[in-house]
């Protein structure tokens, strides 16, 4: 097969971001020039998974989907691998079509080889893994906080590196403040990242979580929980709750009896002098007279 470009190989948009590392190998086998820049046809049993790989989740009916295309069109992307000695392989990219033809029984699979150290690997392994289209926004977070940490990037340096404004850069790092709880519901797709953005400039934590639990609730959307932030910051929330907690126990304790009397949810509201009013909500003209008759 003709040698193929590290752009061909990486894919569009993505050989630019990464940094051409010809002169660093991790091979030291002597046939290794042979091999390296080449698309060839390599046994899956000489392939192992990538150490640095930041996707830990594969979802199982993607990839017996991606299996099923695999069985009737072939690897039309290869993966890349490095070479690390004579007949043995890494995983720098392409872990799904990986997994998918083994999934299907596949002996080999087309494979562009390269030479990478390890710092390398773990660029690569996470800028190609931002590249991907369906990645949750934690994820990608913490891919940017890896790179960061680990291969000594600066905010801006990043931003360069995956071809994102810096503004967005520091937008998804800013998730990984939120609370666990939050960060998986976001994981999980209970809320968007525009949620989370809204919750992140809500300081106390019990605050967030409260916000987090009435949006899953009340299946807020972005716009009403940014709305709900601001009361928050502005105190209304506060005062609000302030109202509703200082109920005498006596009325609360009664509450479910009025309820059920009227059969319907009853609102009470008491000032801090004690005074207040009982509202009975209905529905129709023939639900006020149900509960007229019930007074009378």
């Amino acid at each position: 097969m003709a040698k193929a470009t590290r752009k061909q190989a990486l894919g569009r948009g993505l050989s630019a971001l990464l940094k051409e590392t010809a002169d660093v190998s991790s091979a030291s086998d002597e046939n290794a020039d042979k091999v390296v820049g080449s698309i060839i046809d390599i046994s899956l049993d000489l392939i192992e998974v990538n150490p640095f790989q930041p996707r830990t989740y594969f979802d199982e009916e993607a990839l017996r989907e991606l299996s099923n295309s695999i069985k009737e069109l072939g690897v039309i992307q290869p993966i890349t691998v490095r070479k690390l000695a004579e007949d043995k392989f890494q995983l720098v990219s392409g872990e799904r079509r990986f997994r998918a033809s083994k999934l299907i029984g596949n002996k080999t699979v087309p494979a562009y080889i390269r030479l990478a150290n390890d710092q390398e690997m773990l660029e690569m392994a996470l800028v190609e893994n931002i590249q991907r289209k369906n990645l949750d926004p934690i994820e990608v977070a913490l891919s940017y906080q890896r790179l960061i940490d680990e291969i000594k990037l600066t905010q801006e340096e990043l931003s360069i590196r995956v071809g994102k404004k810096r503004s967005t850069v520091t937008n998804y790092l800013r998730l990984l403040k939120l609370d666990p709880i939050i960060q998986t519901g976001m994981r999980d797709s209970f809320i968007s990242m525009g949620h989370g953005r809204a919750l992140i400039n809500v300081d106390n934590i019990s605050d967030q979580l409260n916000i987090y639990e009435k949006i899953l609730r009340d299946k807020l959307s972005v716009r009403q929980t940014e709305d709900l932030v601001r009361h928050l910051k502005s105190g209304t929330i506060a005062k609000a709750e302030k109202k509703k907690k200082s109920l005498p126990s006596t009325i609360t304790n009664s509450m479910k009896d009025l309820n059920d009397f009227f059969n319907t949810k009853v609102g009470i509201s008491v000032d801090d002098k004690g005074k207040g009013k009982i509202s009975v909500p209905f529905d129709s003209i023939e639900d006020f007279n149900r509960i007229k008759k019930l007074l009378q």
